[in-house]
């Protein structure tokens, strides 16, 4: 395969050389993107490596809130303190990611840039209720996924970072493939305010914002709110790891238990005492 390999030393030029070349890709961890490009799945004709640019890195806290640049590796995102303290499901969510090989490589921007329907990242990102900013714009989560491996991203655009607001009360559960460590289904549960948003991925056609649960418990945030409450199957899709009814039950479990566990977190919700899965 043959193609131009640059490596700018500001955002400036990256943005220009996707402009340059249409058939140009951004090269962020390589987690997904190499292995279509071994696949022959993807034929670039220009791979534009991020890694050295300043504007895509660090890790702070920022406007009431907690900033996490888009170049920034799942793990130093698994082991950052300030993650830890402001964001703690995010800490979780990345140190959950792949293996340790995939951790020290794999960044949060190409991770949902790529949006794949089975990737960890978009369900903390819509949980969270983040804020993506690029190049010329900020996009909030419930925009910027579109779909199955889309986003609203323009072919120029690149992810700057991720802002996300400072929240105890989540969590996030996966059921992993066991090969990729992938998930087969997975659920954030935040709590914001006295609104809760559930994200679920894993169900085939990206990730999805549960809103009958959400609904159920921002009343009462227990288990026993969602008795009533589950997945469409239809909108889940069915493969050899898994069937869509499956998947979808496997979600509604899920949410259950990563419920269970924010209560478990907070011994003084009155709901801690008498709730079980």
């Amino acid at each position: 395969m043959d193609f131009d390999y640059r490596r700018p030393a500001r955002l400036a030029e990256a943005v220009a050389w996707l402009r340059e070349d249409p058939e140009a890709k951004l090269l962020a961890g390589g987690q997904s993107l190499l292995a279509a490009m071994k696949l022959r799945l993807s034929e670039p004709s220009m791979l534009i490596d991020l890694q050295d640019l300043p504007e895509l890195l660090g890790v702070r806290e920022q406007g009431g809130g907690l900033w996490i640049g888009a170049m920034c590796s799942h793990a130093s995102v698994a082991t950052s303190p300030i993650v830890q303290r402001l964001a703690p499901m995010l800490a979780q969510l990345a140190q959950g990611i792949g293996d340790q090989q995939i951790r020290q490589r794999g960044t949060l921007g190409g991770s949902i840039a790529n949006a794949d329907p089975a990737a960890c990242w978009p369900a903390g990102v819509m949980a969270l209720n983040g804020t993506v900013f690029t190049d010329r714009r900020k996009i909030a989560a419930d925009e910027f996924f579109t779909g199955l491996f889309t986003t609203a991203l323009e072919a120029d655009e690149v992810v700057l970072g991720v802002q996300f607001p400072c929240v105890q009360q989540a969590h996030y559960l996966k059921f992993e493939q066991p090969a990729s460590r992938f998930a087969l289904t997975g659920v954030a549960v935040a709590q914001l305010g006295s609104q809760v948003r559930v994200a679920v991925t894993g169900l085939g056609s990206g990730i999805y914002r549960w809103e009958a649960a959400e609904r159920a418990l921002s009343l009462r945030l227990a288990p026993e709110a969602l008795r009533d409450c589950a997945l469409d199957a239809d909108i889940a899709m069915g493969d050899i790891h898994a069937s869509a009814d499956y998947r979808a039950h496997l979600a509604a479990v899920l949410t259950r238990r990563a419920v269970q566990h924010i209560l478990k977190s907070s011994p003084s919700s009155p709901s801690s005492r008498t709730s079980s899965v």
